[in-house]
């Protein structure tokens, strides 16, 4: 496995490389690190696939952005294309999960010549909503985060909306998360600006996107902040995406890394045109 740092918009991107074969680049969520894709199952990397992982600007061991505005998606995309550049990758599979999913879809949809295949992981973002309440809990969680930390954020998400078998997981999940950045008012300052930011303007402009592509949509049972419906849609959007989910009742498929990077090995042998 090799490390590696570089430079990208003020700030600096820590990733890690592994593997050889199909180029594989795994996008984390907000909050997370770049651990949380694939949970740390290295099965990509022993079955033939070369593995590209980062934290996100401001995220994990990353910088912090010069600007608490600068964590939109026209950065984020500006970032993954610069670490595209730095190891030398033309083309690559990208498997982004909820802000990493959105990264990977406008990555998609303003140069399609560097990916070969999406695979689009509990996708949250919809064009056709409106709703400001979803801003007012993005910015109390930044706020209880800038103020009192990890036990900060805790107690702004309240109590999961999610059934009690989840509950304990999503809570410990959560603490690990938030325990893992170097900069936690980085963080809060990407919580108030991701959401605000649009990776598509209408679900028509999806149909553009013409790589091999699968959607990972969860139960809303136990991840409510991530909608089954949401995840239809960009099933429907894309022209032959494939839909996947974990059997209802059971743990997330999003949460299962082995059968995850099965998913994913998959896509990556699906011949996609230059």
């Amino acid at each position: 496995m090799t490390d590696f740092e570089l430079e990208s918009g003020g700030v600096t991107l820590a990733g890690q490389e592994d593997g050889e074969g199909v180029a594989v680049v795994l996008l984390h969520g907000l909050t997370a690190t770049r651990r949380y894709v694939v949970m740390g199952s290295r099965a990509l990397e022993r079955n033939g696939h070369r593995v590209v992982a980062y934290d996100a600007r401001g995220h994990g061991a990353s910088t912090a952005a010069p600007d608490p505005d600068a964590y939109d998606y026209d950065d984020l995309v500006s970032d993954l294309l610069a670490v595209l550049d730095d190891r030398g990758i033309d083309r690559a599979v990208l498997a982004g999960a909820s802000m990493g999913a959105h990264t990977a879809v406008r990555l998609a949809l303003d140069a399609p010549e560097r990916v070969a295949g999406l695979a689009v992981i509990t996708p949250a973002f919809d064009p056709e909503s409106d709703d400001h309440r979803d801003l007012e809990r993005w910015d109390a969680l930044a706020q209880g985060l800038r103020e009192d930390g990890v036990e900060g954020f805790v107690a702004a998400y309240g109590e999961p909306a999610a059934p009690g078998a989840w509950r304990e997981t999503i809570d410990k999940v959560l603490r690990q998360r938030l325990s893992a950045h170097e900069h936690p008012e980085a963080v809060a300052d990407a919580l108030s600006a991701v959401p605000r930011s649009r990776p598509f303007q209408a679900w028509e402009d999806l149909r553009a996107i013409e790589v091999p592509t699968v959607v990972v949509a969860s139960r809303d049972d136990a991840d409510p902040g991530h909608p089954y419906a949401t995840g239809e849609r960009y099933a429907k959007a894309i022209a032959g995406a494939r839909l996947r989910s974990e059997e209802p009742g059971s743990s997330p498929l999003a949460w299962q890394g082995s059968q995850l990077s099965k998913l994913i090995a998959e896509l990556a042998a699906e011949p996609a045109e230059p």
